[in-house]
């Protein structure tokens, strides 16, 4: 018995190997009237495969074009299209443009960075407070979500001084706008309806 994993590599196994094997016969054919209706065989066979397809725009088109994948492009027969060019398959995508910069902590991410970097050019005032009252508490967020940890608020003084270059600084009035947002975003635990239910059927019965 021979496996799958030891025969040639299919360069489209969607169609599995039995369609494979097909093409590969059609490779072998001599006579070019019975090639071209081998593959236009294939063709039909490749169409039973994706009924629901068949209205799809370009599809007999993009079958015609797996064929001559399928046969390494190496098929002579007369396409009723252009087909894709093997060199159109090796084309690399484009590099995602970055601007280079290196991060110094990855965990609070690029945004962070220019959050920071705009509240340092932020005159001083309520302003600028909300502002790093709302960096800090992203930072805590950042830094639990990559560590899986607690973080005391010291480490996030130290870590906004020194990604501000010394500029922005914990002072009690952004302690106090971090509390009040916490507060704020704290959401209360629901009770759970069904326990009160049965709490409440267990009352009624002892009485």
């Amino acid at each position: 018995m021979q496996y799958n994993t030891q025969q040639k590599k299919m360069a489209l196994p969607e169609y599995g190997r039995s369609v494979q094997n097909m093409v590969d016969y059609a490779l072998t054919i001599k006579d070019r009237a019975e090639r071209q209706w081998c593959a236009e065989t294939i063709i039909h066979i490749m169409e039973g495969m994706f009924p629901n397809l068949k209205n799809v725009p370009d599809f007999e088109h993009k079958l015609w074009d797996h064929l001559a994948i399928m046969s390494d492009f190496k098929l002579d027969i007369d396409y009723p299209f252009e087909t894709v060019k093997p060199e159109s398959l090796k084309v690399k995508p484009d590099p995602i443009p970055t601007n280079g910069k290196r991060m110094r902590y990855r965990h609070y991410g690029r945004l962070l960075e220019e959050l920071i970097k705009n509240a340092c050019e932020i005159e001083e005032g309520p302003e600028k407070n909300n502002l790093i009252a709302l960096i800090c508490n992203h930072m805590r967020k950042d830094y639990i979500a990559w560590n899986k940890d607690s973080v005391d608020e010291q480490k996030i003084a130290d870590d906004l001084m020194e990604m501000s270059d010394g500029k922005l600084r914990l002072n009690d009035e952004i302690r106090a706008l971090i509390t009040e947002r916490m507060e704020k975003n704290y959401v209360k635990p629901r009770p759970n309806v069904k326990n009160n239910q049965n709490q409440n059927k267990n009352k009624n019965k002892k009485h």
